[in-house]
């Protein structure tokens, strides 16, 4: 069996817009043309590649073969390109980031400062709940994910490169803001703002309250830190949050709660499924996550002096 390329990435083409015709025209080819090409490929593999349902187009389990390899010829080739371009001294390429969204205080500053050292690199982020970075993890869409909380499945290579302290925020002018000290027990009849289930810091709270055999209780469910942090000033409730998300905790009226056994230490984390090769410019962004750390580390200490005020 002698595969080219050229007919794996008119294969890569048609399975990713659905359609023969409208991978034709993003290739400039004739439609006749394609379709050649593509019966062609299946002769060569000995089984039909697609399979027409109504009116779309489906994989058959053939075609689902030659797809993961012609996937991960591509990637290989992309690979061996950065390679090559390191080599010569330059840094060019392409680097897709998923991030949880509580991450979205301090990744695409991160970023940005990345790319401005290296203006030739392109840069994709893709900002989600925790949920959907897993799924775009278990199908390996992305160079690097960044979460707090790496899952269970599928397995993965985690690597921490900077500290996410989580806090009990509430409103400034709780009762409870300004005490210098508070058993968690405090914490038992007052209600809380929640990320949605499955996120790292609604798994955090719920975590803590268990292990002092306390209930939480939940009064909102929210999807966003922005949107928690203003329920929490609106006084609706406490929460759990980063010190990475209070950059402006005092000016939008949010006080740290001086909580015995908080700030709870958990860690920022490059995650990556395991047995996949990081490409030379994703490892290059790895290590100037590493090289900045201790710069936002300070920082995120700083917010919370201030919070604590």
């Amino acid at each position: 069996m002698r595969l080219t390329f050229h007919q794996l990435r008119l294969l890569l083409a048609v399975s990713r817009l659905g359609s023969v015709t409208r991978a034709a025209q993003r290739l400039h080819l004739t439609q006749p043309t394609l379709s050649a090409q593509l019966r062609q490929l299946a002769e060569q593999v000995g089984l039909p590649l697609f399979e027409r349902v109504g009116r779309k187009l489906h994989l058959t389990a053939a075609g689902h073969a030659v797809l993961d390899t012609a996937q991960r010829v591509e990637q290989e080739l992309e690979s061996l390109d950065e390679t090559l371009a390191e080599l010569r001294g330059d840094v060019v390429g392409r680097l897709q980031l998923a991030v949880v969204s509580t991450a979205e205080t301090f990744i695409p500053r991160l970023l940005g400062d990345f790319r401005r050292e290296r203006p030739a690199v392109e840069v994709s982020l893709v900002v989600l709940n925790r949920d959907a970075v897993i799924r775009r993890l278990a199908d390996n869409r992305d160079d690097l994910y960044i979460m707090s909380r790496p899952p269970q499945a599928p397995p993965v290579v985690a690597t921490p490169f900077l500290s996410n302290p989580l806090v009990v925020v509430a409103a400034a002018d709780h009762p409870l803001a300004g005490h210098e000290s508070l058993p968690i027990e405090a914490l038992a009849d007052e209600e809380f703002v929640l990320r949605e289930p499955g996120s790292g810091t609604r798994q955090a709270a719920e975590q803590l309250f268990a292990a002092h055999g306390l209930a939480l209780r939940p009064r909102l469910e929210l999807g966003s830190n922005e949107a928690v942090k203003q329920a929490v000033a609106g006084g609706l409730g406490l929460s759990l949050l980063s010190a990475h998300a209070l950059a402006h905790a005092v000016d939008e009226g949010i006080a740290v709660l001086r909580v015995e056994g908080t700030p709870l230490p958990t860690q920022w984390q490059v995650v990556y499924p395991a047995g996949k090769r990081l490409s030379p410019l994703a490892g290059a962004f790895l290590a100037f996550l590493r090289e900045r750390a201790a710069e936002l580390d300070r920082a995120a200490q700083a917010r919370l002096d201030a919070a604590r005020r």
